[in-house]
């Protein structure tokens, strides 16, 4: 692997989210689809490489959270929609949630990101998600 590599570090469990969201407002699919296909078009363009990042627990990989990241860092075009699309994004995810299903996504993202989950926890937690981009 030719690319310096990078830590994974990740605040929340987005894919957790999303799911829940996905299953109690069908209409939030709508919105976010769109934002993850211009994702994926953005992350072709700028030639994105998941590989770059140090990722601790196998489940993790390919997250979309770790283009999403890199993109940050390469597309100024990336930058600016994240800047006004984000803060609405998080608003709704965070309406859509419970408070609790908020801290349990940030402590398995934080456990996740260090390598300290249990053996099975990774599955547990992934269990009737679809992972990767």
């Amino acid at each position: 692997m030719d690319a310096e590599q990078k830590n994974a570090v990740c605040g929340n469990c987005t894919l957790k989210l999303v799911t829940i969201a996905y299953q109690r407002a069908p209409w939030f699919r709508l919105m976010r689809e769109p934002l993850k296909l211009g994702m994926r078009l953005l992350s072709r363009i700028h030639h994105v490489d998941t590989g770059e990042y140090v990722v601790r627990t196998p489940a993790c990989y390919n997250c979309i959270r770790f283009y999403k990241i890199s993109l940050k860092e390469k597309s100024v075009i990336f930058r600016w929609l994240n800047k006004w699309i984000n803060p609405v994004f998080d608003y709704i995810i965070e309406k859509i949630g419970t408070a609790e299903e908020l801290q349990q996504a940030r402590k398995y993202a934080e456990s996740a990101t260090k390598g300290e989950l249990k053996d099975g926890e990774a599955d547990e937690w992934m269990r009737g998600m679809r992972t990767g981009f």
